[in-house]
């Protein structure tokens, strides 16, 4: 049963996740709030390992909240099964509509309409990615878990990890972003954020 579940749970998001891996957040947070198979702290520090490292962060989220379902029902054997049917189910529907589509764009590629109905989706992108920002923010920057009206449930030292990082990305316009993810893990690790 489980693997059904997955299966329509992920072809969903990638059914409407359009703007890449970060728009895929709020639906994970959905997810993580909906069944147990991840925490949004284990999903935040998913997004962390995944930005890191190569790979579209959603295949790489679906295929662990695939492989903690899987596992949490028939053990590690399900776990792995668990994990290919997520991936597969998110990629799916982008498969299924890109053969649609090239015929169809092809055709109709100097129609206006098309045109038109791609600039349409880029707010929505947008939109979805800006979702993303506030939900990992929400469960970075915040003890709780959420918003909340009190200071002190603001985790001060991710707060100030982050703004050490961004203002040294935008004062030091040559550091590598490699070097600054680098610097943030071993900062992490050794005050254990």
């Amino acid at each position: 049963m489980v693997y059904l579940i997955l299966l329509f749970e992920f072809f969903k998001i990638g059914l409407f996740a359009i703007g890449g891996g970060l728009a895929t957040v709020p639906f994970l947070t959905e997810l993580a709030n909906k069944y147990d198979w991840f925490t949004r702290e284990e999903l935040t520090n998913m997004i962390g390992i995944s930005e890191s490292t190569p790979g579209p962060i959603g295949i790489n989220m679906a295929t662990y909240a695939g492989f903690m379902a899987g596992s949490a029902e028939h053990g590690s054997a399900g776990g792995v099964i668990g994990g290919v049917t997520a991936t597969v189910a998110l990629v799916l529907p982008s498969f299924i509509i890109m053969l649609f589509l090239v015929r169809a764009l092809s055709a109709f590629k100097d129609n206006k309409h098309v045109r038109s109905a791609f600039y349409g989706l880029r707010p929505a992108a947008a939109a979805l990615v800006a979702s993303a920002a506030i939900a990992i923010a929400s469960v970075t920057f915040i003890n709780a878990g959420e918003f909340t009206r009190y200071f002190e449930y603001v985790d001060i030292k991710t707060f100030a990890l982050f703004a050490v990082c961004l203002v040294l990305s935008i004062s030091l316009k040559k550091i590598q972003p490699l070097h600054l993810i680098a610097a943030a893990a071993v900062t992490g690790i050794v005050f254990s954020m």
